[in-house]
C-alpha cells in the first residue's frame, strides 16, 4: 500500500508505517504517444496518495523514445506499445525486466459524417487519403501485419511517427481514413466515425513496461509501475479502451 503524509508524531505510525515510509520524489515516465491519456491519470492518482512525488511524461512513438534513451535521455520508466521495441531497448540495456500491462488492436477511423464514404480496408479506398504509422512505430507494425493478413495493399498518402498524428490528421479533415488503436477512436469522441475491420482482433499489440536502469533504485518510480499494474491503474487503461495484460493484478 501506497502511503502518504500524516499528521501527528514524526515517528508515529500511520497504517502500517510511519512517516519516514513516505514517498517521495521525482518520475520521468517515457511512454507510448496512445498511452498519453490514461497513464496521465495514472500518474494523477499516484500524485493525490504521495503528495511529495512528481511525474512527469514524454509521450511519442515507442521507436523514438527507444532512439532518445540510447543517445542518453533520462528516464525511469519506459512504456512501449509493443514487446519489439522493449526488446531493443533491454538489448541496449536500458531497462530492467519487463511487465506486459495492456493490449491494445487497430481500427479504421473516417471524419465525422464519413464524406469520402469510406467503407473499409477495400476499393472505397482508392484514389482516398488514408493516412497510417510509420513502419518501425509499433502502430505501424501492426499495420503492415494487419494488411498482409487481409491480403491487400495500402496505400497511404502519409506515414505518421505516433498514432495520435494519424487520428488527429482524421479529426482535422486532413485525411478521409486513418488505422489507429482502438483507444484513440475511443478518445477521439464525435469527431470520427469507427469502421470495424475484420481480422484485426487477431493483431494485438502487447504493452510492456519496465524501470530503466536509471530507476531501478527510484521507489516512485517503481511505485508507478506498481499503479499501472494494479487493480485501480487496469481500470484507469479498461476506461481508456486497453486490454488487460498478462501481468496485471
Amino acid at each position: 500500500m501506497l502511503l502518504s503524509a500524516c499528521g501527528g508524531a514524526k515517528d508515529a505510525p500511520a497504517d502500517g508505517g510511519t512517516p519516514a515510509d513516505e514517498l517521495t520524489g521525482e518520475v520521468t515516465v517515457f511512454a507510448a504517444a496512445s498511452l498519453n491519456k490514461a497513464f496521465s491519470d495514472i500518474g494523477d492518482e499516484l500524485m493525490k496518495k504521495n503528495p511529495k512525488v512528481k511525474v512527469k511524461y514524454s509521450f511519442e512513438g515507442s521507436s523514438t523514445l527507444v532512439d532518445q534513451m540510447s543517445e542518453g535521455a533520462p528516464a525511469d520508466v519506459f512504456a512501449s506499445a509493443d514487446e519489439k521495441n522493449m526488446k531493443r531497448a533491454t538489448e541496449s540495456d536500458l531497462v530492467e525486466d519487463n511487465k506486459q500491462f495492456a493490449t491494445n488492436v487497430l481500427t479504421l477511423i473516417v471524419p465525422a459524417g464519413n464524406p469520402a464514404k469510406i467503407t473499409g480496408l477495400d476499393a472505397s479506398l482508392d484514389g482516398k487519403r488514408l493516412v497510417v504509422c510509420a513502419p518501425g512505430v509499433p502502430c505501424g507494425n501492426a499495420t503492415k501485419t494487419l494488411a498482409e493478413n487481409l491480403g491487400v495493399t495500402l496505400k497511404p498518402v502519409s506515414e505518421e511517427q505516433k498514432v495520435t498524428d494519424v487520428r488527429g490528421k482524421v479529426e482535422a479533415g486532413e485525411a478521409d481514413a486513418g488505422l489507429v488503436y482502438t483507444t484513440d477512436a475511443k478518445a477521439a469522441g464525435d469527431k470520427v466515425e469507427i469502421i470495424a475491420i475484420d481480422g484485426a482482433d487477431k493483431v494485438v499489440n502487447k504493452y510492456p513496461i519496465a524501470l530503466t536502469k536509471k530507476g531501478k533504485d527510484n521507489k516512485a518510480a517503481q511505485a508507478f509501475i506498481d499503479m499501472v499494474l494494479s487493480a485501480e491503474g487496469q481500470k484507469i487503461l479498461a476506461d481508456y479502451g486497453f486490454g488487460a495484460g498478462a501481468d496485471a493484478k
